[in-house]
């Protein structure tokens, strides 16, 4: 099992510094390109939901970002500081109403649970965590 972590504030700007994170461990771990996309915008979706709405006024959270390599699989954790909130708590959406019917937000986290092939969120009472599983083909 190969493991990697890294911590940056809740601020869109780390973005970039979260994508080069998971492409440099994609590649040390010579995991196939073309599978990558799935991980990387499900890893996007979620900290910018927590920027743009799990990030206190006056405050400087951060989010940690784990990624462990299982045997067939890559499990990327989530863990920010923000206000708990299960994003699987949402509804789905109504995919069939078109867009002016739709109302704004929980596309992503529905995007999400579709990308993946489990997701699955804990709290501790401080922090929350959110872990997405996802089956590699090597």
């Amino acid at each position: 099992m190969k493991e990697r972590h890294t911590r940056v504030p809740s601020d869109a700007l780390h973005l970039p510094e979260l994508m080069l994170f998971m492409q440099e461990f994609w590649a040390a771990e010579k995991l196939p390109p073309a599978q990558a996309a799935p991980f990387e915008l499900a890893l996007e979706e979620i900290f910018l939901n927590i920027v743009m709405h799990g990030t206190p006024a006056n405050a400087e959270p951060h989010v940690e970002v784990s990624l462990v390599l299982l045997d067939d699989a890559l499990q990327i954790t989530i863990t920010d500081d923000g206000p708990l909130f299960n994003p699987l708590s949402l509804p789905p959406p109504d995919v069939a109403a078109t867009l002016g019917e739709r109302p704004v937000g929980g596309q992503g986290v529905h995007l999400v649970r579709q990308l993946m092939d489990a997701v699955r969120y804990e709290s501790d009472g401080a922090h929350n965590r959110l872990s997405m599983t996802k089956r590699i083909d090597r």
